[in-house]
């Protein structure tokens, strides 16, 4: 969701001013010229970017594939000669979805490992611990793993920018799409006792009104049981059930259901709304019943055919071992395409500012299914997502689309971005 803000001057990092001082040096000498190395993380042949991810701990099994998916993507790219002849080298961090280790680790990439730019960290909890620090240090902080609103903040965060589409964004759109296909039914939600299912809330509220939700559940992510939840949603008569969840306790939720006897439409964000992964969770015995009519949101290239999803699983295969592809490796590899554009855009002699430059100037495609909304004035990324839902075992778009905005739904047609040569971006 865009939050515009007037635009004020960014503070300028120690490394930038070095940087602007050894041109100034430059103009006074004739003939010198500011080697690309001043800049931190770049050299003549490659540029060095981090991100931190939860490789092991409570987020790891629904989300430690991702950074190989991103990685996987830069390889690619670097066998199609890099961008503007540098190759992409992706130092990537385990923080265990640990706060603490965030802040310890995000301070290595940054100090030891001279990175040119955050990418891709992943978690609301632990990348809002390092947010001041990278903004203090000037290093870019691009498309966080996350649908926080926090990272939509030009004027207190001007180096920060998401990726997701937002949770209010989400919870509006699933909202309105249930009430488009069952008007007059009991809705209702659960969602994680933190941000993200507060502000799902609110994008839930938004598209139906308060008195719209029957009944509102939450959960700590430390108790593994969401049995005194379920109960109440039972109870309450609820008829189709919002889920603000991660994949573990999407399956927990439906799991749970099933052993009481009840079945009622779920709908689930992006974050926890992954098939793949629910079967895997629930079991391939099971799963396939429960979840069949399975609804969540997306953003992104999926479902079974398309060009994107094509060239990805090649991508896949070829640089990933022939690890599972589901909608992390999707969301990895779409991850690492942007910044590949970003970093084309910025210049064949990138400089962190030119970066940052390069995504709020509005030129940025993505390869999502509806137009990024980055700018000076709004960093956020997808204003809007597309339905999904499982048919026989397939999870595919439906065709029906919604933007967030002004305070209300809009149904709009989705604008996917074609596969361009080789996937691999071009100034």
């Amino acid at each position: 969701m865009s939050h515009p803000r007037p635009v004020t001057a960014r503070p300028a990092a120690a490394a930038t001013g070095a940087v602007a001082a050894s041109a100034a040096a430059c103009l006074a000498l004739a003939g010198c010229s500011t080697p690309a190395a001043a800049s931190p993380g770049i050299s003549d042949d490659t540029v060095t970017v981090g991100t931190h991810q939860p490789l092991t701990g409570p987020a790891a099994a629904g989300y430690a594939s991702i950074s190989a998916a991103t990685k996987a993507y830069f390889d690619y790219v670097n066998d199609h000669g890099g961008v503007h002849g540098r190759s992409i080298e992706y130092v990537v961090k385990d923080d265990g979805y640990n706060p603490a280790n965030t802040q310890t680790v995000v301070r290595e990439l940054v100090q030891e490992d001279k990175v040119f730019a955050l990418l891709g960290g992943l978690g609301t909890p632990t990348h809002s611990s390092v947010l001041d620090y990278l903004d203090q240090n000037g290093v870019p902080d691009l498309f966080v793993a996350s649908g926080s609103t926090l990272w939509d903040d030009p004027e207190g965060h001007p180096n920060t920018f998401g990726f997701n589409a937002d949770y209010v964004v989400e919870g509006a759109a699933l909202a309105q799409y249930a009430a488009d296909q069952h008007a007059g039914q009991k809705l209702c939600v659960l969602g994680q006792d933190d941000d993200f299912g507060q502000e799902f809330l609110e994008g839930v509220e938004l598209a139906v009104g308060k008195d719209g939700v029957a009944a509102h559940e939450t959960y700590s992510t430390s108790n593994q049981d969401v049995t005194a939840q379920i109960g109440a949603l039972q109870a309450a008569g609820c008829e189709s059930v919002l889920l603000a969840t991660v994949n573990g306790f999407t399956a927990l939720a439906v799991g749970t259901a099933a052993k009481m006897g009840w079945s009622p439409r779920w709908l689930a964000s992006s974050s926890g709304g992954d098939y793949p992964t629910l079967v895997d969770l629930l079991g391939e015995d099971v799963a396939p019943a429960l979840l069949e009519g399975f609804v969540s949101a997306n953003y992104l290239p999926f479902g079974p055919d398309g060009e994107w999803v094509e060239l990805f699983r090649q991508i896949n295969d070829e640089h990933n071992d022939g690890a599972r592809f589901d909608g992390n490796t999707v969301y990895g590899m779409s991850l690492g395409y942007l910044f590949a554009e970003a970093l084309a855009r910025a210049g064949e002699d990138p400089t962190r500012e030119s970066l940052v430059e390069a995504v709020e100037s509005g030129d940025l495609e993505g390869n999502g299914i509806l137009p990024l909304m980055f700018g000076p004035d709004d960093h956020s990324a997808f204003d809007g997502v597309g339905i999904t839902a499982v048919t026989d075992g397939v999870q595919d778009y439906v065709g029906a689309t919604y933007a967030v905005g002004g305070g209300k739904v809009t149904e709009v047609e989705p604008q996917p971005v074609p596969l361009r040569g080789e996937g691999v971006p071009t100034s």
